[in-house]
């Protein structure tokens, strides 16, 4: 049993029922119309903490395979979408992670030199070198390969195709009421009837009011992104930026990248979802913000309009990795939750983690997702 029928859910109800396994995912709306349909989908290797943070908290192997385990989860993702024939606008592109100011580009800079050292293969741009590919001027920036971009919807939707053709059991508008667990089984309840499993995957991508008590793991933002209309090439080559995606080291960052119809889709003034604020406010606030943010850096948008805008809800940890597995207070469930702003990668590697756990496989790699790791 799967709950939720975002990119998590697509891609782990395909992962077991192209196992064989007889698989039924519930999601309470529409599959794919969720965070999902909010994200910008940056397919980044990167983990939103860098490779000396990591190592600063859990050490140089943990660090290192973490890393690894983004590079191998983008990998597999892209495999997944080509292997499955879906149309989702998929392209690789570069990534470029680039610093504003002095203190951020020292930092930048160790960064660059620690993921060297480790074996990730990287480029330092210059200055000059990161106008060029972006149209920003900036202090200096990591480039890497290997990364990608796509449509988040249409690939939810082609991936959950390709469960329901391997056997899955698609339910749209089916809310989860109740989960009870048993000695062998769990009992989902929905308004419609209750269904018996032998383990129950909660793939919602933070902590529903069933588990309260796992909220306070987790802090709850809103993150913004604005598109433009379709540019044509005089008004691409004015803006500047270069097929690539792009995003800094500031906190909350900003991020952008072009789709296959030649909007810019800009990114980020990330907000702490509070209690009581006007959400229609705060949302004119974060979106006035993020457009003043994009015409300081490239001040050709000043004369572009921007055609629409839309809010994400996500779910960060404490150190801003996942919890991928088991807890030890809920027999016979399986979690992925708090994937902070690199989802999709994380959606991914969970899958595979996830079938792992199911299948009694031990492995290292699930010790790094774990609860509790964190206090």
């Amino acid at each position: 049993m799967i709950v939720g029928g975002g990119m998590t859910g697509a891609l782990v109800s395909l992962m077991f029922a192209a196992a064989g396994v007889p698989v039924v995912l519930l999601e309470s709306g529409s599959v794919g119309c969720g965070s999902t349909l909010a994200s910008s989908a940056l397919l980044l290797q990167e983990p939103d903490r860098g490779l000396a943070h990591l190592t600063s908290r859990y050490g140089r192997a943990a660090s290192r395979r973490i890393w690894e385990l983004g590079r191998d989860g983008v990998r597999d993702l892209i495999r997944t979408l080509r292997r499955y024939r879906i149309n989702c606008d998929l392209v690789e592109r570069d990534a470029i992670y680039y610093a504003t100011n002095a203190p951020a580009v020292q930092r930048l800079r160790r960064e660059f030199r620690l993921r060297s050292a480790e074996g990730f293969e990287c480029d330092w741009l210059t200055p000059d070198a990161l106008r060029t590919v972006t149209g920003i001027a900036a202090r200096g920036a990591i480039r890497t390969r290997g990364n990608a971009q796509f449509d988040p919807y249409k690939a939810c939707q082609g991936l959950i195709r390709a469960a329901a053709s391997a056997g899955a059991q698609i339910y749209e508008r089916s809310a989860v009421t109740r989960i009870r667990h048993g000695h062998d089984r769990v009992y989902v309840q929905t308004r419609s009837g209750r269904i018996e499993s032998s383990h129950v995957i909660i793939a919602t991508g933070y902590a529903t009011p069933q588990f309260r008590p796992l909220a306070g793991r987790f802090r709850m933002y809103r993150t913004y992104v604005l598109a433009t209309p379709p540019l044509n090439e005089d008004e691409r080559r004015e803006v500047g930026l270069g097929n690539v995606m792009i995003w800094d080291t500031e906190r909350p960052y900003h991020y952008a990248r072009w789709t296959s119809a030649h909007r810019l889709l800009l990114g980020g003034a990330d907000r702490l979802l509070r209690r009581g604020e006007t959400r229609s406010r705060v949302f004119a606030a974060a979106t006035r913000e993020l457009r003043a943010d994009f015409e300081h850096l490239l001040p050709a948008l000043s004369d572009i309009d921007i055609e629409s805008a839309w809010e994400g809800l996500f779910a960060m940890t404490p150190d801003s990795l996942p919890y991928v597995g088991p807890h030890r207070k809920y027999p016979r469930h399986l979690f992925a939750l708090g994937y902070g702003g690199n989802g999709m990668t994380f959606g991914s590697l969970a899958a595979r983690l996830l079938f792992e756990h199911w299948r009694g496989d031990t492995s290292p790699d699930h010790q790094l997702f774990r609860f509790g790791r964190v206090g």
